[in-house]
């Protein structure tokens, strides 16, 4: 049988730390060192991202995330336009080791306004 990509998402958030804007948020102000990944396309990114976020594709994060982040414990809060490629996204990274990966999954209008 052939899973939608809802099913997929749905896989993954229960095998993930979800968070909202203003959980993430609170993270993000209470850690040092912590990287933002945007997973959003390219030209999303280019019209309107977050100040110290890095736009990585989701495509791409297997490749580029181990160059970005060497260490596996590095606080990483990954964002998209909806939470679901964030969401995936956050699952690869922790099968690949990674050990505090946090989806945020709200939409990207609300992290916007939580980040500044």
């Amino acid at each position: 049988m052939i899973k939608t990509a809802n099913e997929l998402i749905a896989v993954a958030q229960t095998q993930i730390d979800c968070l909202d804007a203003v959980s993430a948020k609170a993270l993000y102000d209470g850690a040092e060192g912590t990287v933002i990944l945007d997973v959003r396309e390219a030209a999303n990114a280019e019209e309107s991202k977050l100040q110290d976020s890095v736009n990585i594709s989701r495509g791409l994060i297997e490749m580029k995330v181990p160059k970005l982040c060497p260490d596996a414990d590095t606080l990483i809060l990954i964002h998209c336009g909806g939470g679901g490629r964030a969401s995936l996204a956050a699952l690869t990274l922790q099968n690949m080791g990674y050990t505090n990966v946090h989806a945020i999954t709200a939409k990207f209008e609300d992290i916007k306004i939580v980040f500044g």
